[in-house]
C-alpha cells in the first residue's frame, strides 16, 4: 500500500525538510506556496501609517506519495526538522492511496513512485 503525506510547514523550514527527506530516499516531492491560518489567526501590520490585518499567512505545502514502509520515518523526520515549538509550525496529514500510475510507461503501484 501507499500513503500520501501532506505537510504544511513554515517557509523557512523548506530546505531543511527537503534535505532530510532526500536523505531518507524520498525523492518524489511536490512543493507549493500556500496561504492559511489555524490557531495563529494572522497578525496586524502597519503600512504607510495604516494598520491592516494579515489573516492568511504564507506557508509551504509538501506532498509526497510513498510506500507505507517509509511513512513513519518521513513523519518523524518532518516533525523533528520543521518544529520550532511555536504556534504556526504546521500540520501533517496522512491519506491512503489506492493506486498510482506513471504516465510515461503505465507502471502501477509502488513501482510508479
Amino acid at each position: 500500500m501507499m500513503t500520501k503525506v501532506e505537510a504544511i510547514i513554515q517557509p523557512s523550514k523548506l530546505d531543511a525538510v527537503k534535505e532530510v527527506l532526500t536523505e531518507l530516499g524520498i525523492e518524489g516531492l511536490t512543493i507549493s506556496e500556500v496561504r492559511g491560518h489555524g490557531r495563529q489567526k494572522g497578525h496586524t501590520e502597519t503600512y504607510r501609517g495604516r494598520e491592516y490585518s494579515v489573516d492568511l499567512l504564507p506557508k509551504i505545502k509538501i506532498e509526497s506519495v510513498m510506500n507505507d514502509s517509509q511513512v513513519d520515518a518521513a513523519v518523524k523526520a518532518i516533525l523533528e526538522t520543521a518544529a520550532t515549538g511555536k504556534i504556526g509550525d504546521g500540520k501533517i496529514f496522512l491519506s491512503k492511496v489506492d493506486e498510482a500510475i506513471r504516465i510515461r510507461n503505465q507502471e502501477r503501484g509502488v513501482a510508479a513512485l
